[in-house]
């Protein structure tokens, strides 16, 4: 096998396949030697950017051992916990590729799909992402997925890919029109499909575990779909209009219900009573609506933080 390491000077690689990690001192080599694996016969070029989440393990000990074994295996340590949008997003957006990979160290992805991901970018698709199928899940986990969805599609500004986990490669100018977003919480696979650049869907199967366990449970996949559906939903902060016009409607028939019954010479007191709270509620909706609204631009108008505070780089060259 030739020597695939990154060349000298300011070469940059042609494909740089980001691993967000925590507590991954198990899997990390593994899933480094299945992409070096896969990637060694198909491009001239590549490197692997672990980014590393806090862990409480030894994974920043390991990844900084086989950095020094290989320079194409790159470590970014943060200064602390800041999530799984944010996290991998900052990895991705240090990677210098001419495309980015992002794929999770658990072995949730496929590695066995890089090379066909490859493929199908040199044909000039700038979006590539693998689609699970047939991931068989417990009914409560399967409810809460398929709401999420439903949620999204009916809220979102835009449709994310149903099954779609982020695991895919993106062009160079995909990841910087990303970047020109300044999302302070990226939800990166909504923004994807935000970009309006041509997705190719490519189906697997999750493959089963080569090693150690996954980090993930109900309550943090929860917590990423909740996050997911407001970074992705900004229209969802005028559901309160929405709520507040039903309201009104409620209270003019109420107030019609009460001239009917005075008119017929009958008790308007419930009819009235119940005007006056559905009233209350319109307003108290009508004002909630507002404020969303002035959130939401207010949003718009200050996006200017970093994603994560790192405290370490190796590997990576000092321009970098």
């Amino acid at each position: 096998m030739p020597d695939a390491r990154l060349p000298d000077g300011k070469d940059l690689p042609e494909i740089s396949v980001v691993i967000p990690c925590r507590n991954e001192e198990e899997n990390a080599p593994l899933i480094a030697k299945a992409v070096i694996a896969q990637l060694e016969p198909v491009t001239r070029s590549f490197d692997i950017i672990f980014i590393d989440n806090e862990s409480s393990d030894r994974t920043v000990e390991v990844v900084r051992a086989m950095c020094a074994e290989d320079p194409r295996i790159r470590l970014i340590v943060n200064s602390r916990n800041f999530g799984q949008m944010r996290s991998p997003t900052h990895g991705i957006f240090s990677a210098r590729g001419e495309a980015v990979v992002g794929m999770c160290a658990d072995f949730q992805d496929s590695p066995e799909l890089l090379p066909e991901f490859v493929k199908t970018w040199r044909e000039g698709v700038p979006i590539v992402l693998g689609v699970r199928e047939g991931e068989k899940t417990g009914p409560v986990l399967r409810f809460f997925r398929e709401l999420s969805y439903k949620l999204q599609k009916s809220f979102g500004d835009y449709q994310a890919i149903p099954n779609a986990t982020g695991f895919g490669l993106y062009d160079r100018k995909v990841v910087d029109a990303i970047r020109a977003m300044n999302e302070p919480e990226p939800f990166f696979r909504g923004l994807l499909v935000e970009t309006g650049y041509e997705i190719k869907t490519i189906g697997y199967r999750r493959p089963p575990r080569s090693g150690g366990k996954s980090n993930n449970n109900f309550f943090t996949l929860l917590d990423f779909a909740l996050n997911g559906l407001a970074g992705s939903s900004k229209n969802l902060l005028r559901a309160p209009l929405y709520v507040a016009f039903f309201m009104g409607l409620l209270t003019a028939f109420c107030l019609g219900g009460a001239l009917f019954a005075a008119f017929f010479g009958r008790s308007v007191q419930l009819w009235l009573l119940a005007a006056a709270l559905e009233g209350q509620f319109c307003l108290l909706f009508l004002f909630l609506g507002l404020i969303g609204v002035q959130i939401k631009l207010i949003s718009e108008r200050t996006r200017n933080q970093a994603l994560v505070l790192e405290k370490e780089r190796v590997n990576f060259p000092p321009d970098n």
